[in-house]
C-alpha cells in the first residue's frame, strides 16, 4: 500500500491530468452526471413515496369501503333504481362467513347537524362510529381520547371533535375536555380533539359519537350507512371485495351482475397501483443511473488508453530504468480509480444540493409534492463502491496495454 502515499506516483498522475485538462474534465463530467442522476432520481422517488405515505398514512392500507346505491337491473320482482340500506345483520353475517379473512369491520352512520356552544355555532358532519375505527383510520389526538367500548355499551353522550371544530366553538387556548356542546339540541361531553391530517379522508371535519348513541338519537334502527373492512395479513383484498359484494347482493336480492347497486373503494388495490408505479420508477432510476455510470467509466478507460498511447516512450524509459510492470499498472489503475472517485464524490455532492433545493421549493407545507426527498446512506455507499470497482476494472485494460510493449520497442516509438 506504500505506493498510495508515494509523492512521485501522485505527481505523475497530476501531470497526466494536467496535460489533458479538457479531455479529463469531459470524462469526469460523464461519470459525475451518472451518479448525479442516480442520486436525484432516487431522492425524488423517495419524496413521492413519502408524500404517498402521508396521504394514505392514517389508513390501514389493506382496506375496502362498501356503501349501497340504487340498483340498475330488475331482479326477483324488484324494479331497477331500487334503493336499500345495509344493516347490522349484514355486519354479523360478514363477520361470521369471513372470519378468517376479515381483521376489522367498522359499520358507520353519518349525517350533518348544527353544533352549538353558547353563541358559537357551526354545521358539521356527525359520525356514529365504533372504537375500532381508530384502528382502521388512526386519529392524531390533540386532547383527550377517542371513543371506547364503555361509551358504546352505555350509549354515552360523548363526542370527539376536529381541530377546526375546536377553533370554531372554543376560545383560543381553552381546554375543551369535559365541556358540553349541543348536537341536535342534545348535550354531548367533549372527550377528545383530533388533528385532521393532510392525507386522504372520507369524513372531513366530523364529530364522532358512539355508534349506539347515533342509532338511538337519529332513530336508525339497525340500518347503517356504510362499512369499512380491513383484511388480515396475506389475504387477497381484491378477491375478498368480490366475495363480500356477492354475499351482500344475495342478502339484499340484488342481481349478481348489477354493477351499480353497491359502491366500493378498494384501498389495497389503489395503493398497489401506486406502489407498482414507484417500484417501476425506482427500477428505471437504477437502470438509467447505472447505465450512465458505466458509459462514463468506459469514457475514462478510453482516455487512459489514449494517454498510455501518448506516453509509450515515457513508459519505455521507465521500464529501461528498472520500473516493474506491476508499478506501471498500479499507477494507471490508481489514476482510473482517482478520476472515478472524484467524479463520484462531485456527483453525490451536486445531487444532494439539488435534493436540498427541491425540498425547500416543493417539499414544505400542506401542498408539498416531494416530502423529504433523500437517499439512504447505504445506497450512496453501494453506488460509490460500485463506481470505484468499475474504475479499477476499467483501469486494468490500459494498464495491461502499457506493459505488453517491450521497452526497446517503446523507446523507438515516435
Amino acid at each position: 500500500m506504500k505506493f498510495l502515499f508515494d509523492s512521485d506516483t501522485w505527481q505523475e498522475i497530476y501531470g497526466s491530468i494536467r496535460k489533458n485538462k479538457m479531455r479529463t474534465a469531459i470524462t469526469i463530467i460523464g461519470v459525475l452526471w451518472g451518479i448525479f442522476l442516480l442520486v436525484v432520481l432516487l431522492g425524488a422517488a423517495r419524496g413521492i413515496e413519502n408524500n404517498f405515505n402521508k396521504i394514505f398514512g392514517s389508513f390501514a392500507t389493506n382496506s375496502v369501503f362498501i356503501f349501497p346505491r340504487a340498483t340498475e337491473i330488475p331482479f326477483k320482482g324488484f324494479q331497477k333504481n331500487r334503493t336499500f340500506s345495509l344493516t347490522e345483520r349484514d355486519v354479523e353475517i360478514l363477520k361470521s362467513e369471513y372470519s378468517d379473512e376479515i381483521k376489522l369491520l367498522a359499520p358507520r352512520s353519518q349525517t350533518s347537524n348544527l353544533i352549538v356552544r353558547g353563541i358559537k355555532t357551526g354545521t358539521f358532519q356527525i359520525s356514529g362510529d365504533y372504537p375500532v375505527l381508530d384502528q382502521i383510520q388512526k386519529k392524531e389526538l390533540m386532547y383527550g381520547r377517542f371513543l371506547n367500548q364503555k361509551d358504546m355499551i352505555t350509549h354515552a353522550k360523548v363526542c370527539v371533535i376536529s381541530e377546526e371544530m375546536y377553533k370554531q366553538l372554543f376560545e383560543k387556548n381553552e381546554f375543551p375536555i369535559g365541556e358540553l356542546i349541543k348536537i341536535n339540541s342534545i348535550n354531548y361531553k367533549v372527550v377528545g380533539v383530533y388533528k385532521r391530517g393532510n392525507g386522504i379522508s372520507f369524513d372531513g371535519d366530523s364529530a364522532y359519537i358512539p355508534f349506539s348513541t347515533f342509532q338511538k338519537v337519529y332513530n336508525r334502527g339497525n340500518r347503517i350507512g356504510w362499512m369499512m373492512i380491513t383484511a388480515n395479513e396475506g389475504v387477497d383484498i381484491a378477491q375478498m371485495e368480490v366475495d363480500i359484494l356477492l354475499t351482500l347482493k344475495n342478502l339484499h336480492k340484488v342481481h349478481p351482475d348489477d354493477k351499480r347497486a353497491f359502491g366500493s373503494i378498494n384501498l389495497g388495490v389503489e395503493i398497489g397501483k401506486v406502489t407498482g408505479f414507484l417500484t417501476g420508477m425506482q427500477f428505471l432510476t437504477w437502470f438509467v443511473g447505472i447505465a450512465t455510470l458505466i458509459a462514463g467509466v468506459f469514457a475514462i478507460g478510453n482516455i487512459l488508453l489514449i494517454t498510455v498511447k501518448e506516453r509509450t516512450k515515457e513508459i519505455g524509459i521507465r521500464r529501461a530504468l528498472g520500473a516493474t510492470p506491476l508499478s506501471i499498472r498500479r499507477q494507471i489503475v490508481l489514476e482510473s480509480v482517482f478520476l472515478t472517485s472524484v467524479a463520484g464524490m462531485l456527483g453525490i455532492v451536486f445531487g444532494a444540493l439539488v435534493l436540498y433545493g427541491l425540498d425547500a421549493l416543493v417539499g414544505q407545507g400542506d401542498s408539498a409534492v416531494l416530502i423529504n426527498p433523500t437517499v439512504n446512506i447505504p445506497i450512496i455507499l453501494i453506488a460509490f463502491v460500485t463506481l470505484a470497482i468499475l474504475g479499477t476494472l476499467i483501469g486494468l485494460i490500459p494498464a495491461y496495454m502499457a506493459t505488453i510493449v517491450k521497452p526497446i520497442e517503446a523507446l523507438r516509438e515516435e
